[in-house]
């Protein structure tokens, strides 16, 4: 069998029967904007509901005449034959619902974007996986072209055709970025979503902080560039990371951006995303599980505890050209509290020091927790007074937890990595 997908300009078509079946077709064909007569010796409440008239009668060979495409949603073997009938005295099309091997064509799954329109066909094979693709389709595809069709379409009558500047255009709007927060590092601890992007992007932008067994989760085909931004070493700028970021994109790729833990905490995902916004790129962010909560957890101190802790701050020592943040350390005099710092190793001797002399109790228990959910993971339990020696024999990336919590490190469970 050979099929060839075209498109009817105008078509007269009728159709026949108004129960739940022929419901089906004649939305396709209303959201079509395509003008039929309906046919049927009675109509289901779903039908009825719908914008358009219906002859409610018996079907006569006579009523047949005139029309160019007869769609027949009756199942009625009578009908079939004076459709049979039909077909001998003239050139019409017919498709019998359900009966693929009496049909002349057949209804594709559709997507509508304006003047866009995209049918995906199974040649009645199976109208369940044509349904399923194009639903899939429509995840990809934004709306937003319905915008850019009909914009290049009315450019296009006033004789003002700019190929290059079109195709620009449309990559840029079919092009979309994903930030995606990794966690800490375990890949047991990968969100589902993020694993499942994961497989259908074309370019992954990572760093060092990315863990190896969740590299190893992106396909082969799946084009990967480091742009590392190691403390000391920076590789990379993040100005340089958004162009590439916005280079990939303009390209109408499907692009990820790693990030660890959770884009949105003290990941810089803000940052990306605004610019990307900005330029007009579709960005979606699907959040990870920062190390400020796994840390903790797999060393066996809860954030929150009920006659420990009953509030928590989570805040960055770290402030940008190197300089700490100091705000929070008041933070550390308040009951009940317990505060989780990212990106505060190197100033721990800074940190100890200007807490106590603004009158922090100086056994505070600390935490450190480097490497946290990795197989490599430390925990180094300590007080304020003496953090900043035990900083110097912690490892990087790592947190610190300030607070009583930290004293349920030792009958607490502690996590096991799985990778």
């Amino acid at each position: 069998m050979s099929t060839l997908p075209v498109l009817l300009k105008n078509p007269r078509i009728l159709l026949l029967g108004a129960g739940a079946v022929a419901v089906q077709k004649a939305r396709v064909l209303i959201d079509n904007g395509i003008e039929f007569s309906v046919i049927a010796e009675r109509q289901c409440e779903d039908f009825a509901a719908l914008p358009v008239a219906v002859s409610l009668r018996s079907v006569s060979q006579k009523d047949l005449a005139g029309f160019d495409v007869i769609v027949d949603a009756t199942g009625n073997d009578q009908v079939g034959l004076l459709l049979k009938a039909e077909k001998k005295n003239r050139a019409v099309l017919v498709n019998r619902v359900d009966m693929p091997e009496q049909c002349d064509f057949y209804f594709s799954s559709l997507l509508q974007y304006g003047a866009l329109k995209i049918a995906v066909s199974t040649d009645g094979a199976s109208p369940t996986i044509g349904r399923v693709v194009r639903d899939r389709i429509r995840q990809v595809l934004p709306e937003q072209l319905t915008d850019l069709v009909e914009e290049k379409f009315q450019l296009r009558k006033a004789g003002q055709i700019d190929v290059e500047r079109t195709r620009s255009e449309a990559l840029r709007v079919l092009a979309q970025v994903f930030l995606i927060g990794c966690g800490p590092g375990d890949v047991g601890l990968l969100t589902l979503q993020a694993y499942q992007c994961l497989q259908s992007m074309d370019v992954v932008l990572y760093d060092h902080l990315i863990s190896q067994p969740i590299l190893d989760l992106i396909p082969e085909t799946t084009q990967k560039v480091y742009v590392g931004k190691k403390k000391g070493a920076h590789s990379f700028k993040q100005e340089q990371i958004n162009a590439m970021i916005l280079e990939y994109a303009r390209q109408g790729l499907h692009v990820a951006r790693l990030k660890s833990g959770d884009p949105y905490i003290f990941g810089r995902g803000a940052e990306e995303a605004e610019f990307l916004a900005e330029q007009g790129i579709r960005v979606s962010v699907i959040s990870g599980i920062s190390s400020a909560l796994v840390g903790p957890a797999s060393a066996g101190i809860p954030l929150t505890a009920r006659g420990y802790a009953a509030n928590l701050s989570i805040v960055s020592a770290h402030l940008s050209g190197s300089r700490i943040n100091t705000a929070w350390l008041p933070l550390l005099k308040l009951d009940y509290h317990t505060t989780v710092v990212l990106m505060g190793l190197s100033f721990a001797e800074q940190i100890t020091a200007l807490a106590i002399a603004e009158g922090v109790e100086s056994q505070l228990p600390v935490a450190i927790i480097s490497n946290a959910s990795r197989p490599q993971q430390q925990t180094v339990v300590t007080t304020l007074e003496e953090l900043s020696e035990a900083a110097k024999k912690a490892l990087r990336p790592a947190v610190m937890v300030f607070g009583d919590v930290v004293n349920l490190h030792d009958r607490l469970p502690h996590f096991i990595p799985q990778s």
